[in-house]
């Protein structure tokens, strides 16, 4: 599968994983505040690029993700700006009550990233899938919440975090995704959702991988004369109310898309300002209350209907609701 392929966007073969390391090393060459922890999967998470070149700014906590935050924690306190780096999985279900309490409550400034988020690890299995951390993310009031959908905004993202006030949480990925966004003047803004395609029929909002997957859904939907809205929600705190409002009122018709649980996730929070704002049809294309087995990450994407034709059926749904059908 080529996500942004039927949209005409430009592909990258490079994981998101290894965009992340990228960034993160070019802002510890910039920044010497910034120090990077990872809980011994940095060949994975590839803060081994730090490693590399800044052996002294590098700390592996190893497989201890408790520790892990708290040394970061510890850090930031000390005046340093942490980059507290594992699994999504491991970091929010090993090590909850740590960030809740050092970071969350303490509203200290650091970045949590998790690595490797969604059902797209694949092959690694469910233990390791991250498909909650968004849930468990937003339990926790301080924290911005940030999914990337494309090389460009995950380098925004990484060089915008040390600028935040409190707690950030960035999600990362372990297959690439096509770029969507020109690497230089990324219009990248926490808080504010981009408009990467306009419609009048149908809104599709979208974060993460399932961006690609919408514009890529408006391409199918448009040659059958359905013209679709695409936005990337690539701050899920604070959120974007006012492209979500317009969302509802201009095009009357909202489809959300994640590659996450539909319990507690980006879609939840959508709804909740439509329901409040501008009542309209909705539709949801995520994970139903099931973990994933191990697989290729394309064919478990088919499996769980989180697919651009997963999104377009939804997108065909949710317009005929709308037209009254």
């Amino acid at each position: 599968m080529q996500l942004g392929k039927l949209a005409g966007l430009q592909e990258c073969d490079v994981p998101l994983r290894n965009i992340f390391g990228d960034a993160l090393l070019d802002l510890v060459r910039e920044n010497p505040r910034v120090v990077v922890l990872d809980g011994d999967l940095g060949n994975s998470t590839k803060t081994e690029y730090v490693r590399q070149e800044f052996p002294e700014r590098f700390f592996n906590i190893g497989i201890a993700e408790s520790n892990l935050v708290g040394v970061g924690a510890g850090m930031a306190g000390a005046g340093f700006y942490p980059f507290i780096v594992s699994f999504s999985s491991f970091l929010l279900c090993n090590a909850y009550d740590q960030i809740r309490l050092a970071v969350a409550m303490s509203d200290i400034d650091a970045t949590i990233v998790g690595s490797h988020g969604g059902i797209t690890l694949g092959k690694d299995g469910p233990t390791q899938m991250g498909i909650e951390d968004l849930a468990l993310m937003g339990g926790l009031p301080t924290f911005t919440i940030i999914v990337p959908g494309d090389p460009a905004s995950m380098q925004a993202a990484v060089r915008a975090a040390p600028n935040i006030k409190g707690p950030v949480f960035i999600r990362s990925s372990r297959v690439p995704m096509p770029y969507i966004y020109p690497e230089k003047n990324t219009p990248f803004v926490v808080g504010k959702a981009n408009r990467v395609r306009e419609g009048n029929d149908l809104t599709i909002i979208g974060c993460g991988m399932m961006v690609s997957a919408g514009l890529d859904a408006a391409a199918i939907l448009a040659k059958k004369g359905i013209e679709a809205r695409v936005v990337d929600l690539h701050s899920l705190r604070p959120l974007d109310r006012e492209e979500i409002i317009a969302a509802a009122e201009e095009t009357g018709a909202v489809v959300c898309a994640e590659e996450h649980l539909l319990q507690g996730g980006m879609g939840s929070n959508v709804a909740r300002v439509v329901a409040e704002s501008h009542p309209v049809p909705m539709r949801f294309v995520g994970l139903a209350d099931t973990y994933v087995e191990s697989g290729d990450p394309w064919e478990l994407l088919e499996k769980y209907h989180l697919t651009a034709a997963d999104i377009a059926q939804k997108g065909e749904e949710v317009v005929k609701v709308k037209a009254g059908a």
